[in-house]
C-alpha cells in the first residue's frame, strides 16, 4: 500500500507546481491575488449548503495548493488544510502569504491525519472534489471523519460521482460504463502525463492508482462511524471537463453533458453530523 501512496504523492507533487503557475493555466492563482474576495468555484457552488461558518474551527482534508481552503478562510472559518504533498503545501503556504489569508497547513496523509492535528476538536470537516478516488478504504475515511470531529460537528463533502469514475472518458461519442462502481481492493492503474486543467507542460510523474467507492458505501461508512446523514444532493454537472466531446460549459464554471444532459449525475453533495461524543 505504501508504493501507491509514494506513487501518487510524486504525482501530486509533479502537478503541484504545475497547478500554482502564475501564468493564468493551472488553477488561476493569480485571481485569488488580485481579488481578495474571489472564492474557488467549487466553494462558491455550495456556498448556500455550507451556510453561515464564520468562526468555524475547520480542516480541509486532501487540500492541494489551497485554493479551496483559502476560499473557506475568506467565509469566516478558522481553517487548517491538511495534504501529503509537500509540494503542494509549499505552494498553498506561498499563495496565502501573498493573499493574506489566515490558514495553517500540515502535511499528513488521510490515514494519519488523527495524529497530524487535535482530534476531536473540528467544527467543520471540508472535503472537495476529486479527493476520494485517491483512498484504498472508504471505511478508514470515515472513522478519521468522525474522530476529527467535535460533538455536533459537521462534515461537508463535494465529490465526483462514483458513476462518472465508472465511466471511460476516452470513448467520446457518449458515456461508456466500464470500470468498476464498487470498492475493490486492487486499485486503477493509470499512466497519463495530462492533468485536469491545462499546464504548462507535460507531467513527469505520470502513473497514479485509483479506487472507487459507490456511493451507498460512502453513505454507509459514515453511518458506521457514528455520524447523522444530513443532506444527499447529486448534481448533473462538475467543475470541470471530464468527459471531453461530451460536455458544455456552464456560466459558473460547471461542465454538464451536453447531447446526454441528464442521464446520469456527474457530482454530488454530502453532509453529516456527529451527535454524540
Amino acid at each position: 500500500m505504501n508504493d501507491y501512496l509514494d506513487t501518487n504523492r510524486a504525482n501530486w507533487n509533479d502537478r503541484a507546481s504545475l497547478h500554482a503557475a502564475r501564468t493564468g493555466q493551472g488553477y488561476g492563482v493569480q485571481r485569488y491575488i488580485d481579488d481578495r474576495g474571489l472564492l474557488s468555484d467549487v466553494v462558491r457552488f455550495d456556498q448556500e449548503r455550507l451556510g453561515d461558518i464564520r468562526g468555524l474551527t475547520s480542516v480541509h482534508l486532501q487540500c492541494h495548493i489551497g485554493t479551496d481552503t483559502l476560499s473557506l478562510a475568506r467565509l469566516g472559518a478558522r481553517v487548517t488544510g491538511l495534504d501529503f504533498s509537500p509540494v503542494a503545501l509549499a505552494e498553498a503556504r506561498a499563495l496565502v502569504a501573498e493573499t493574506g489569508d489566515a490558514v495553517d497547513f500540515v502535511e499528513s496523509d488521510v490515514d494519519s491525519a488523527l495524529s497530524a492535528v487535535p482530534p476531536g476538536s473540528f467544527d467543520l470537516v471540508y472535503t472537495g472534489i476529486g479527493a476520494l478516488c485517491w483512498l484504498p478504504r472508504i471505511d478508514d475515511w470515515a472513522r478519521v471523519v468522525a474522530g476529527l470531529l467535535k460533538p455536533g460537528g459537521r462534515l461537508f463533502l463535494r465529490e465526483g460521482h462514483p458513476i462518472l469514475w465508472a465511466v471511460d472518458e476516452r470513448l467520446t461519442d457518449e458515456p461508456h460504463l466500464r470500470y468498476p462502481y464498487f470498492e475493490q481492493e486492487d486499485p486503477l492503474e493509470w499512466d497519463d502525463d495530462s492533468s485536469y486543467v491545462e499546464t504548462d507542460r507535460p507531467l513527469t510523474a505520470t502513473k497514479t492508482y485509483e479506487w472507487n467507492h459507490g456511493l451507498g458505501e460512502i453513505v454507509t461508512a459514515l453511518l458506521g462511524a457514528g455520524l447523522t446523514i444530513t443532506g444527499l444532493v447529486e448534481h448533473d454537472s462538475v467543475p470541470w471537463e471530464a468527459l471531453p466531446g461530451q460536455m458544455v460549459e456552464r456560466p459558473d464554471g460547471e461542465y454538464a453533458l451536453d447531447e446526454r444532459a441528464g442521464v446520469m449525475p456527474l457530482s454530488f453533495t454530502l453532509q453529516a453530523v456527529r451527535l454524540t461524543a
